[in-house]
C-alpha cells in the first residue's frame, strides 16, 4: 500500500534549521520542567510504598473509598479503578508486614462497606528496593543505547550510529519532559513505554539510514543532502503507515483501556509522534553534519 505517491519530493533537508530550533525548544522545556519540579515524581516502584487491590461485590466509586480511608494512614492514597468494581489503592506509606497493611485497609473498609469486598493483592516495596530498581532501570536504558551504538556502527558507520542514538536521547528526554510537565508519577509503566519507544524509534531510524546507505552506493557522486532527501521521501509512505497504525492502536488504549494504563498510553502517544519525527530530522541531521564536517576538513587540507 502506497500512502505517498512515488516521485513526490518534499524538501525535508531544507527545513532542518527549523527542526533544530523546534527540538531545542522542546528539550529546553523538558529539562527545565524536570529541574523546576526538583526531579521526576517517582511512583511506588521507584520510591517505595504499598499497593492494595480490592474487588467490591457492588458498585462503588473511588470517592467513597477515599472517604472511608479518611483519617487513616492511607488517607493520601491514590485510588484508581482497575476493572468493574475493582480498585488499586496506592500509598507512599510502607509497612513491615503485608498483614499489617491489609489490616489497615480492612478496618476502614469494613466499617464503610461491611464485608462486600475482597482484598485480592497486597504488595509492599521498600525504599531501598525502589532505589535499587531505579539504578537498574537507568543502567538498562544506557546499556541499550551502547549496544545499539556498537551494532549500528558495525552494520553501517559510526556517524549513522551516533545519529540514531542521539535521536533516542532526544525522544526519551521529551517523553520524560511531558511526564514532568503534567506531574505524572514515573512508574514502571512509563519505563516500559520508554523501552518500547526506544525500539520503535531505532527501527524507524534504521529503515531511513539503510535507504540512505543504498542510495549513496547507487549515486556516489550525488550530494549527501540530496540523497538524504530522496531516501526520506522513498521511505515516507512506510514511515507514515507504520506510525499511524501504532498511534491509532495506542489511542484506542488511551480512551478505552481504563485509568490504570493511561500513563502508559499517554507516554506511547508522545513517543510515537516524537520518534517518527526524530528518525527523519534528528538522525539524518547528525549524518549530514558529519558529512559537512568531513568536506570542510578536506577543503582546508586542499
Amino acid at each position: 500500500m502506497e500512502l505517498i505517491k512515488p516521485g513526490i519530493n518534499f524538501d525535508f533537508v531544507g527545513k532542518i534549521k527549523y527542526a533544530i530550533i523546534f527540538s531545542a525548544i522542546l528539550i529546553i522545556i523538558s529539562i527545565g520542567s524536570v529541574i523546576l519540579h526538583g526531579g521526576l515524581n517517582p511512583g511506588i516502584d521507584f520510591a517505595g510504598g504499598s499497593i492494595i487491590q480490592v474487588k467490591f461485590s457492588k458498585s462503588i466509586s473511588a470517592d467513597q473509598i477515599r472517604a472511608a480511608l479518611k483519617s487513616t494512614k492511607l488517607e493520601s492514597s491514590v485510588i484508581q479503578q482497575f476493572g468493574p468494581n475493582e480498585f488499586l489503592i496506592r500509598t507512599a506509606e510502607t509497612f513491615h508486614d503485608q498483614k499489617i497493611l491489609a489490616a489497615n485497609v480492612e478496618q476502614p473498609l469494613a466499617a464503610a462497606f461491611s464485608k462486600d469486598y475482597e482484598i485480592r493483592r497486597v504488595e509492599v516495596v521498600g525504599s531501598k528496593v525502589g532505589a535499587d530498581f531505579k539504578r537498574k532501570a537507568i543502567f538498562a536504558v544506557i546499556l541499550s543505547w551502547l549496544a545499539m551504538l556498537v551494532y549500528i556502527s558495525w552494520r553501517f558507520e559510526f556517524r549513522y550510529a551516533l545519529g540514531g542514538i542521539l535521536a533516542l536521547v532526544h525522544d526519551v528526554t521529551i517523553i520524560i519532559g511531558a511526564v514532568s510537565i503534567l506531574n505524572m508519577e514515573f512508574t514502571i509503566s512509563i519505563l516500559a513505554a520508554l523501552f518500547f519507544i526506544i525500539g520503535f524509534s531505532i527501527n524507524d531510524t534504521i529503515v531511513v539510514l539503510d535507504r540512505i546507505r543504498e542510495n549513496v552506493k547507487l549515486n556516489p557522486k550525488q550530494k549527501l543532502a540530496e540523497i538524504i532527501n530522496l531516501s526520506i521521501n522513498q521511505t515516507l509512505s512506510r514511515t507514515i503507515l507504520t506510525s499511524l497504525t501504532v498511534f491509532l492502536t495506542v489511542l484506542a488504549l488511551y480512551f478505552f483501556g481504563g485509568p490504570v494504563i493511561h500513563d502508559l498510553a499517554f507516554s506511547l502517544l508522545i513517543g510515537v509522534v516524537i520518534g517518527t519525527y526524530s528518525s527523519i530530522y534528528i538522525a539524518c541531521t547528525i549524518v549530514l553534519f558529519f558529512e559537512n564536517l568531513r568536506l570542510s576538513r578536506l577543503t582546508r587540507k586542499n
